[in-house]
């Protein structure tokens, strides 16, 4: 059998509000794959089966092991994944504050990293299923089962604001016009997000400008691209990708893939 990566949406309305997507990836034959993947506002759950994680991070096929749980929150830094022997896992792909309607005990100013999503008997189930839309079933319906929706209007009206803001933005004026306090904000972002505002926003600029690049408009410039988004100068939409991809931007798309029909851009080694 042949290698095989596939993403797709949820099936049901309800969840396509809080889930962007899930995605299988499956390589009976692998021996290592080694990949870099990006900051990002979104975060996953990868389920892994028959897998251990080594000391150094790699996750490793064994027959016999039990499944695997990681989570993936928002993060700034660039992950290195590294995968030995058979590879067979799926991955859920959750929009900001989206994984939260689901697991209400996380808080990610104090987050506990051995947390369990889902029982062993949950995800044998899952991996016994062959189909992509068995699976999307029984992914919408492990998750409806778990639906119990939280309304924060200061972060969903704060995500809407970010989201809008391009590169004029102003942590101060944010909390000014969510008619709460700065503290509040950032200590609200922090438990519910998992970053601050500012580093927030500075991840959803990073891959709105990599969404504009690679599937709207992929002829566009660096500099045309630097303008659209308000960045000052070439250098400052030059500073952002070295800090957050540790890349120039002309290396970064250069090197990388996108991996799927989503918004999946890995660097494969």
């Amino acid at each position: 059998m042949n290698d095989f990566f596939k993403t797709f949406k949820p099936i049901d309305i309800n969840l396509s509000k809080f889930i962007d997507y899930y995605y299988i990836d499956f390589k009976p034959n692998n021996k290592y794959t080694e990949y870099d993947c990006f900051p990002h506002y979104n975060n996953t759950i990868s389920i892994y089966k028959n897998h251990i994680r080594l000391n150094d991070g790699s996750m490793k096929f064994e027959e016999n092991a039990s499944p695997f749980q990681i989570f993936t929150p928002v993060h700034e830094n660039v992950l290195k994944v590294k995968q030995i022997g058979k590879l067979i896992r799926i991955v859920i792909v959750f929009k900001p504050f989206g994984i939260n309607q689901f697991f209400k005990k996380l808080d990610f100013s104090n987050f506990n990293y051995d947390f369990s999503f889902f029982s062993k008997n949950e995800i044998d189930q899952l991996f016994d299923l062959i189909e992509i839309n068995s699976i999307a079933v029984k992914l919408d319906k492990l998750f409806l089962s778990r639906l119990e929706i939280i309304e924060n209007t200061v972060i969903t009206d704060g995500l809407n604001y970010i989201f809008k803001r391009n590169n004029l933005f102003s942590v101060n004026e944010m909390a000014e016009v969510l008619d709460v306090s700065r503290r509040h904000l950032s200590r609200i972002f922090v438990k519910e997000i998992g970053v601050s505002v500012k580093k927030f926003h500075e991840i959803v600029l990073f891959r709105q400008t990599m969404e504009k690049k690679l599937f709207q408009n992929p002829n566009i410039s660096f500099t045309e691209l630097a303008y659209c988004f308000n960045l000052s100068d070439q250098s400052h939409f030059n500073k952002i990708y070295k800090k957050l991809s540790k890349s120039a931007p002309k290396n970064f798309y250069k090197k990388g893939k996108v991996v799927g029909e989503q918004d999946i851009f890995w660097h494969i080694y």
